[in-house]
């Protein structure tokens, strides 16, 4: 009898929570899809040549520059970032001794600094890059802004990657003979590169979609950066001025179609990528 009640409770539990686990996605997947038909619908309609003119006018508020200047700045915080965060995982997993003190406190500062505000790191960024190192108002002070704030969602998802690769695989490596320099980077990081690449296309959906730090730092000035010193407005920032502006409302609603355009599309290519590293790997 007991058991029969058990196995009731367990059916019934079951299916409440097939309900809800379902339930959650539907209304999830139902707002996005809101969000996006939404913008869609008042973006696209207000398409036109001048939108996309070489230079920004007042009257034709060209986002053109806009998303030149975000590719720029993408790509320099990137190349910044990755290189710190992905070797600062490998020390940690790799490399650090057990017991280390200093690991616990680099992962404990870590998962402190990825909850901080964004509008706390333009503070920092325009105090530090900006007045003290007297970058001003530029592509690189804006870079280095952006590269402290995902470097920890870097380093965090890089580190869980390599841990998630088998202990075999490494002692497969020095059973071979291979050193520990080149297990690590010929068999712990390839296997590794589907959830380092994750942690990449993170960063740079935060990067494309930040607005406050790069206020702060790297100005809004709507034209092509001649030079990483120069001001550059990217497209999240192009977008908000117009908003807040409230003359060119309809421009801000279609330049939020760019913006959700060109992240789709680095999403896209990034898997592409890593599905082509994680083949190579695995033939």
């Amino acid at each position: 009898m007991i058991q029969e009640f058990n196995s009731m409770r367990h059916q019934i539990l079951s299916y409440v929570f097939r309900i809800l686990v379902w339930t959650m996605a539907i209304v999830t997947a139902s707002i996005i899809l809101f969000l996006v038909g939404y913008i869609l619908v008042k973006g696209i309609p207000n398409f036109s040549a001048d939108l996309f003119a070489w230079e920004y006018t007042s009257e034709n508020v060209s986002l053109l520059p806009a998303v030149v200047n975000t590719i720029f700045m993408t790509f320099l915080a990137i190349v910044i970032a990755a290189p710190i965060g992905i070797f600062s995982a490998i020390y940690l997993t790799e490399y650090a001794r057990r017991g280390n003190k200093i690991v616990p406190v680099v992962r404990l500062a870590a998962e402190t600094l990825a909850g901080i505000p964004s509008i706390v790191y333009g503070l920092f960024g325009m105090l530090f890059f900006v007045i003290a190192l007297k970058w001003g108002f530029s592509l690189l002070a804006g870079a280095f802004t952006l590269a402290v704030m995902v470097l920890p969602v870097m380093m965090r998802t890089t580190e869980e990657a390599l841990l998630s690769v088998p202990d075999t695989y490494r002692e497969g490596g020095f059973g071979l003979g291979a050193g520990h320099l080149r297990t690590t980077f010929s068999i712990v990081l390839p296997a590794a590169a589907p959830g380092i690449f994750a942690g990449i296309i993170l960063s740079i959906g935060r990067i494309v979609g930040e607005t406050a730090a790069l206020i702060f730092t790297a100005g809004t000035v709507a034209k092509i950066t001649s030079s990483v010193f120069s001001s550059a407005r990217t497209l999240s920032v192009h977008m908000y001025t117009l908003a807040s502006e409230g003359i060119h409302i309809d421009r801000a609603y279609a330049t939020a179609v760019v913006l959700l355009v060109l992240v789709i599309i680095i999403n896209i290519l990034s898997g592409h990528v890593s599905k082509k590293i994680t083949g190579e790997h695995r033939g």
